[in-house]
């Protein structure tokens, strides 16, 4: 089935997502060990009930995302049976491949995609998300969690060994380098048409930021998660992630960071509202 499924151009675990009879979308235990190279069944549960513990941690409730169920598998012949498995959720199936094996490639892959996908759901579910309707309001709310997330990255960076501005400057060129398909600050500069006294970060539109924000966040997570030590392996593991996210924007059929469109400074867009923040609160007052 997983030799099937790769040959596909969308992510293995679009692939084998489901559809229940509600519209919610989840996955079978059973199919997503097979795809992440358990071909044992038992010591997936053991996973799965590492992952459990997680969700509880968090404050989730485990019936929400963990649902046992009888899951038709082919026993040869065209037969089947129905053996005991979990329709989960896509947070589940995030907790999962946290605390899978990490030395398989899969599982890596795997920690991206269902970190991506748990992070656009998170955005899309923020009642002060989904109560913008512009594209300036989106793009100021992305910046501000930016903003956060990148003071959040530095701190773990430094506890990493990436001490001197220097040192966090090349650093953060890696996770663009990832990210960008081989282009560092400078080469985004002149690719977008940039000057040099213009911030990257504040002339992109919503997606782009989005993406950024993907990536900034999954190393801040990754640093921390396997206690990684060294200015080399924080950069490396910048690329690794930056390369990563980028691969899921491309299986998700999205445009590449770097061919997405230039916008107006994001700091204009701060200073028009300023103004009217002014302008009503004086209206207010008379």
């Amino acid at each position: 089935m997983k030799n099937e499924l790769s040959k596909n151009t969308s992510s293995i675990f679009d692939q084998i997502k489901q559809i229940d009879a509600n519209g919610n979308e989840y996955w079978t235990a059973r199919t997503l060990a097979k795809v992440l190279d358990y071909t044992d069944f038992r010591n997936f549960l053991s996973v799965i009930e590492k992952a459990k513990e997680a969700c509880i941690n968090s404050k989730q409730q485990i019936e929400d995302h963990f649902v046992e169920f009888n899951e038709m598998v082919s026993i040869g012949s065209g037969a089947e049976r129905g053996l005991f498995s979990f329709m989960l959720s896509r947070y589940a199936c995030y907790l999962i491949v946290q605390n899978a094996d990490p030395s398989k490639e899969v599982i890596a892959n795997g920690q991206t995609y269902f970190a991506v996908q748990t992070r656009i759901q998170e955005i899309k579910e923020m009642e002060g998300y989904n109560s913008l309707s512009s594209e300036d309001e989106k793009r100021l709310f992305l910046r501000n969690e930016m903003a956060m997330h990148n003071t959040k990255l530095a701190a773990a960076a430094k506890n990493a060994g990436v001490i001197q501005p220097i040192d966090y400057a090349i650093f953060q060129n890696h996770g663009y380098i990832g990210l960008y398909g081989g282009l560092d600050a400078k080469a985004i500069h002149k690719h977008k048409g940039l000057k040099k006294n213009q911030q990257i970060l504040d002339h992109m539109g919503s997606t782009e930021l989005a993406a950024n924000l993907f990536r900034a966040t999954q190393t801040e997570e990754k640093l921390i998660r396997e206690n990684i030590k060294g200015k080399q392996k924080a950069n490396q593991t910048h690329l690794e992630v930056g390369k990563k996210v980028r691969k899921t924007i491309e299986e998700l059929g999205g445009t590449m960071p770097e061919n997405l469109p230039v916008v107006e400074s994001i700091k204009e867009i701060e200073k028009s509202k300023t103004q009217k923040e002014i302008k009503s609160s004086n209206k207010k007052e008379q």
